[in-house]
């Protein structure tokens, strides 16, 4: 198969969806030209120069760096067609209307480059008759590409061919789109709403309806089907607010008018209080008022008895509660099925409903289990799919309780179970997932691309990953290696709590690099996310309350040697980050011969949130970035790049990507940023043999570090007196701050001095140390143990 090259994409409709899966491809390096309407006043490109400003203010933002933004072109359809020429991929995104659609291909398709794809982003209509709206010889570049919003963020993009596709097309394009963009595909059918929403908007019909049945009130019926039950802090009705109420009503209405036959169809209409809320403009999120408004501080929910706003509250029934807190998922849907509370009635026909869904429409809307499963994991946030669900429940005990309510009328729809569910243990198993359309168990995708995912999303009851072969371990690392990728190339997990770095980290680092430098090529540190959440505060503030200050500095000592020994170890060490890398997890980060960063890597130096600042060797690197910078420029004055690095650090500023780690020193410009975590690992390998087989040498350490000294210092502190006076900092956060500059600078030295990375060293270990024995540091310790939240004392 020749590899796809997307030089250019092309976005039509500057909306939501098109404008942030612009952003995307631009987050990715390819450069785009998003189209709309021409305004009808002002610029001809008003329209999408709107979206752009939009987008720059959005949290979570679609951008992954500011940068990003100079490379969305803004274009109209009036004067801008012929630059689809230009362009590899174009993806259309307007509004869900067919004629619409129609309408806009007739316009466009005599612009596209040869051989371009051109796909569909629609949530649920049929790819079959919009592609009558393009020509007979283009249709086999024809596809639907259904990304989940928001684009950057969720991992879900559903591919639906066409019949006259072109499968080696749509390979390609699955491979681009799961390396290049780091989504996570299903292929899907070409039945209405596709997999997920077909599956998710029913979810959320059967919470309507028992709602409605049982007398629930909505912020109720949130706080059951959130976390409790894996599914994401939003539940269902903060959801439906996100998306969009009248987002929802369209979805309801696609499967209103596509699926008549459909035995729940009976279900598929809007209540009468929902239509309300539309009718009035109350739209959710988007419009500041939905299900959920916010009137000042507090939050308020609609309660339909009192026909009104309410203050948001709510509980769980304690009985109810500990069910759900129950370890064996048989045991727990037994009691839930069979205790009379509304709640635990409620939860179990949820739960019901949606198995019985699944199974009835398997063979309509997937090719296998596994999609639908994973379909729901990645673009619901749901912990597990449906199927893997009732599998870990016992699936004949749960396919019995189903058949039964369906025989007393208790279920949503009288259809009976497929006659599969009662031949079969259950639809996953090592061999694959089961396809109700082909009657077998389907393998996983062999398409090569996969190969870079060493360990996958998983189905429950799927054939187990390779957690290759042991090394050496202790209680907080694990060195380990893979056979089949680089058998000389170690791995070394942290094992921990969080990840976070105590005692039992720091010996475990240091024995491992011993190791992989008489036995190995290299080392890769990798771990789940998150990579590491910073120092052990729980032994921190154990040993402060114990007074024990000595013991407290020598821990900074060692951790200072981990990371130094990261540094100039003998055989490479890559750091394979994913998710947060805070604290000292970030120190371990910025010491490592090189980075293989997942783009949705959150990396900071922490320490001023509880009263301290960075002693693992955080504020040397940043104060030999500064020298390094300095002796490029005209004068060699170090300050000006101290500045930004003690900003960061006084700020404990956090990099929301990858991207913004490198630009704010976390990172180098030569690092590896990849979209898909699932591929961080391979790379991270491959990279430290590259390493390995270029005759690599560890940085000598520098003898001779100039640094800003007192006079660095002073500048610092007159930022921080400004913002004492005007009340933005506490007494405290001066002394952190000024803490942090000291050991920037070099301490208090002349300015310009040159000193010795040690020096750096024991000045940031001895600023760290004062601090610890500070009341204020120690409350601000506490604070974040007991809540998790930062204290401002």
């Amino acid at each position: 198969m020749s590899r796809l090259i997307i030089r250019k994409v092309a976005v039509l409709g500057a909306g939501v969806m098109g404008a942030q899966i612009a952003a995307h491809c631009a987050n990715a390096d390819v450069p785009v030209i998003l189209f709309d309407l021409p305004a009808k006043e002002g610029p001809a490109n008003g329209v999408v120069d709107k979206a752009l400003a939009g987008m720059k203010k959005l949290d979570p933002a679609p951008f992954a760096a500011k940068d990003r933004a100079q490379y969305v072109e803004a274009a109209n359809y009036g004067s801008d067609l012929a630059r689809l020429g230009e362009c590899d991929l174009v993806i259309e995104a307007i509004a869900e209307k067919m004629e619409w659609k129609l309408d806009l291909y007739a316009k466009v398709a005599p612009h596209l480059k040869a051989g371009a794809i051109f796909a569909s982003n629609t949530s649920g209509l049929s790819i079959e008759a919009l592609a009558t709206g393009m020509p007979a010889d283009r249709r086999s570049q024809f596809c639907g590409i259904h990304f989940f919003n928001p684009p950057r963020y969720m991992p879900l993009v559903e591919l639906i061919p066409i019949a006259a596709t072109d499968a080696a097309l749509l390979d390609g394009l699955e491979a681009w789109l799961t390396t290049h963009l780091g989504k996570s595909i299903v292929r899907a059918k070409d039945t209405p709403n596709f997999v997920a929403n077909r599956v998710g908007v029913f979810s959320i019909l059967a919470v309507l309806h028992h709602t409605a049945r049982l007398g629930l009130a909505f912020d109720e019926v949130d706080l059951l089907t959130g976390p409790r039950i894996g599914r994401p802090k939003s539940a269902t009705f903060r959801t439906a607010d996100v998306v969009g109420l009248d987002t929802l009503v369209h979805v309801l209405g696609t499967m209103q008018a596509t699926l008549p036959d459909d035995p729940w169809c009976a279900h598929f209409r809007t209540p009468e209080w929902l239509q309300a809320l539309i009718a009035k403009g109350a739209l959710g999120q988007k419009t500041k008022c939905g299900i959920y408004r916010k009137q000042g501080r507090q939050i308020q929910v609609l309660d339909l008895h009192l026909q009104d706003y309410r203050e948001s509250g709510g509980e769980v029934l304690p009985e109810v509660a500990e069910i759900l807190k129950l370890k064996n998922p048989a045991e727990k849907f037994a009691q839930l099925a069979a205790h009379p509370h509304p709640q635990a009635q409620f939860l179990w026909s949820i739960f019901r409903d949606v198995f019985h869904y699944c199974a009835v429409h398997l063979g309509d809307i997937a090719d296998s289990a596994r999609d639908i499963d994973l379909a729901m994991r990645w673009g619901f946030g749901w912990a597990q799919g449906p199927f893997e669900t009732w599998q870990a429940a016992g699936w004949r005990a749960v396919a019995e309780m189903i058949r039964d309510d369906i025989a007393h009328g208790r279920a949503m729809s009288a259809v009976p179970l497929p006659a599969w569910v009662f031949e079969r243990d259950g639809v996953h198993a090592p061999a694959g997932s089961y396809s109700a359309a082909e009657d077998s168990l389907k393998p996983r995708s062999a398409l090569p691309v996969y190969q870079r995912q060493l360990y996958p999303d998983r189905v429950l009851g799927e054939a187990p990953d390779d957690r290759g072969e042991t090394l050496w371990e202790n209680a907080g690392v694990r060195l380990w290696r893979r056979a089949d990728q680089d058998a000389r190339i170690g791995i070394v997990s942290i094992t921990s709590k969080m990840h976070a770095v105590g005692e039992e980290v720091m010996d475990g680092l240091l024995e491992a690099i011993a190791r992989a430098e008489t036995d190995l090529d290299g080392l890769v540190i990798w771990q789940p996310a998150p990579f590491a959440v910073g120092a052990n505060l729980q032994q921190v503030g154990e040993a402060c309350r114990a007074g024990q200050f000595e013991l407290l500095e020598r821990m900074v000592a060692k951790f200072q040697r981990t990371s130094m020994t990261i540094k100039h170890a003998q055989v490479p060490v890559v750091a394979a980050v994913q998710g947060m890398a805070l604290g000292g997890g970030c120190e371990f980060v910025m010491h490592a011969a090189h980075r293989v960063f997942a783009l949705e890597s959150y990396v900071g130096l922490v320490e001023a949130g509880v009263g301290l600042i960075p002693a693992g060797g955080g504020s040397k690197e940043f104060a030999l970035q500064a020298h390094t910078l300095a002796q490029r420029a005209a004068g060699g004055d170090v300050f000006p790049y101290i500045q930004n690095a003690f900003q960061t650090i006084a700020m404990a500023t956090v990099a929301k990507s990858a991207q913004e780690a490198v630009q704010l020193g976390f990172g180098r410009t030569g690092d590896d940023i990849l979209f898909n975590a699932n591929e961080i690992l391979y790379a991270a390998i491959r990279r430290a043999r590259a390493l390995a087989e270029s005759a690599w040498r560890p940085a000598l350490v520098n003898p001779a570090v100039t640094v800003a000294g007192r006079n660095g210092i002073a500048t610092c502190e007159m930022m921080l007196v400004n913002m004492a006076e005007g009340g933005f900092i506490s007494a405290h956060d001066y002394r952190v701050a000024k803490a942090a500059a000291t050991a920037l600078c070099g301490g208090e030295v002349d300015t310009n001095r040159r000193v010795s990375e040690q020096w750096i060293l024991e000045v940031e270990r001895a600023q760290f140390v004062e601090l610890l024995k500070t009341e204020k540091t120690q409350q601000r310790i506490a604070h974040m143990l007991e809540t998790g939240k930062p204290l401002r004392n």
